[in-house]
């Protein structure tokens, strides 16, 4: 790895994680995104102002067009210096790049700036209610009136909707059409009449997931990404990116998650239990093994042919999340039935619990990998 360019990273990150930052470290994340998100966002613009967001853009576009090995540093060591998750990651890490490789320069100008330093925030409309894991089955509608697209319809589990400035928005376009044919990627302002934004409550009793209504809301015409009729296309470029030098990142936080649960599991005496200690080791063999089938994807991604590897990586890292947040349970024993402070104040192993279910679920469901994984890459016949 560049190890200058580690020490750089890891310098600017002890310089700066001080003063009213320094209560930042931690913040935010899944089931935590109502955390300090004033703080985080002020955050965000001074990662903006220092050149530390959108690491692997055109320089032309801000970026420093850093190679795939230093945005791996990047991740890792912001991850080891328990940074505040980031709250424009949506706008630098999906849309950003599909805007790079699909906008026209005009649509480039507008709305790059303003993603890397953190002055606008972006959420993802894809999902509805009888279009999750289909993507292909989107209902939600547009029509070009004039100089305008007029969108109706509904998304679901649209992530931070409600603190969004912008949706990049998948919709369909040419009435009569079917499945992937006929869609049209839009980018549409969220404040404005005709988008109403509802709050989900999940377990964790949070709501960073909501559900969005579009109901005559409006977008220049000009706000299509890529050709109109073309969204199937720029829409799976954008799935493409969502996946990619932040893995290894992710499994720095995995760890330290880890050592919380071992840890809880000595303080109640759980860890005297042989058949947990069991679990607990082999939890410990799959995260190394997580992070060798990350690197694996690195190399794939560096080659410019993100393969299967990429679907594996997030089956495995999802269910692995997933039976982390049962051992924590079985660590904590009774204190895992009972709230940290009224009325629902969870603990962290608690909340790492109820939210992991949705791991499995989001960005891809396990049997939709699992797809994937068969026919792609085993050759198998379609179900």
């Amino acid at each position: 790895m560049d190890t200058g360019f580690r020490a750089e990273v890891r310098g600017w990150l002890e310089a700066n994680l001080t003063g009213e930052f320094a209560e930042a470290r931690g913040l935010g994340g899944p089931g935590r995104e109502h955390e300090g998100f004033d703080l985080r966002r002020a955050w965000e613009r001074r990662l903006g102002e220092a050149g530390w967001t959108c690491l692997g853009w055109p320089k032309a576009y801000g970026g420093r067009e850093a190679t795939l090995e230093q945005q791996v540093v990047f991740h890792e060591e912001y991850a080891r210096a328990n940074a505040p998750h980031r709250v424009g990651h949506i706008g630098e890490g999906l849309i950003g790049p599909t805007i790079v490789d699909f906008g026209t320069e005009e649509q480039r100008r507008r709305f790059l700036p303003p993603i890397r330093y953190g002055d606008e925030l972006w959420c993802q409309g894809y999902s509805e209610p009888e279009a999750g894991s289909d993507l292909a089955n989107v209902q939600t509608r547009a029509e070009r009136r004039g100089g305008e697209w007029v969108i109706t319809g509904q998304k679901v589990w649209t992530s931070l909707a409600h603190l969004a400035d912008w949706c990049f928005v998948l919709c369909r376009t040419e009435p009569g059409s079917r499945r992937h044919h006929g869609l049209s990627y839009l980018l549409v302002p969220m404040r404005q009449p005709g988008v109403e934004v509802r709050p989900i409550v999940q377990l964790t009793g949070t709501s960073e997931f909501n559900e969005v209504f579009f109901d005559g809301a409006r977008t220049d015409a000009t706000n299509v990404l890529g050709a109109p009729g073309d969204g199937w296309r720029v829409a799976l470029a954008t799935l493409g990116y969502e996946r990619g030098a932040s893995t290894l990142g992710q499994q720095i936080g995995f760890r330290r998650e880890f050592e919380e649960v071992v840890a809880a599991a000595r303080r109640t005496g759980a860890a005297e239990d042989p058949v947990l200690r069991d679990r607990l080791v082999r939890s410990w063999i799959e995260l190394e093994i997580m992070r060798l089938n990350a690197l694996r994807t690195m190399s794939s991604l560096a080659a410019g042919e993100p393969g299967p590897e990429v679907s594996i990586a997030k089956l495995y890292w999802s269910e692995w999340h997933r039976r982390l947040g049962e051992l924590a349970v079985a660590a904590l024993g009774d204190e895992a039935l009972v709230a940290d402070a009224g009325p629902y104040e969870l603990s962290e192993l608690q909340r790492l619990y109820l939210f992991s279910r949705a791991d499995t679920i989001y960005a891809g469901s396990s049997e939709i990998q699992r797809n994937i994984i068969a026919e792609r890459t085993l050759g198998l016949p379609r179900a």
